[in-house]
């Protein structure tokens, strides 16, 4: 005959349901790999950018407080009047006479 008995079509389906059970666990290993890493990444991400906000928020506060000493001095020098470079002109401040709008 041709090497098949009777049993051979059920235990045919049998390492077929085994084989794709094994292939379902391997994909479902890497699926959950896969998650974890990138939900991993995900969090050092939300992490770095939080503390590049929190670096950030810090350098405003320095600077701040470094225009606050330079204008401390510039009031013992007797510079007061004039504005620091950085602070910003405001708009009722326009030249007079130029009301042609």
């Amino acid at each position: 005959m041709d090497g098949h008995d009777g049993d051979d079509p059920k235990q045919s389906t049998a390492d077929m349901t085994a084989f794709v059970q094994n292939l379902l666990q391997q994909m479902q290993s890497r699926f959950q790999t896969m998650s974890d890493s990138i939900i991993t990444k995900n969090i050092l991400t939300y992490s770095l950018v939080i503390l590049d906000r929190n670096a950030l928020d810090d350098m405003g506060g320095r600077i701040d407080e470094l225009e606050r000493s330079i204008n401390d001095l510039r009031a013992e020098m007797g510079v007061e009047g004039s504005p620091s470079p950085s602070t910003p002109k405001a708009k009722d401040e326009s030249k007079p006479g130029d009301d042609s709008a």
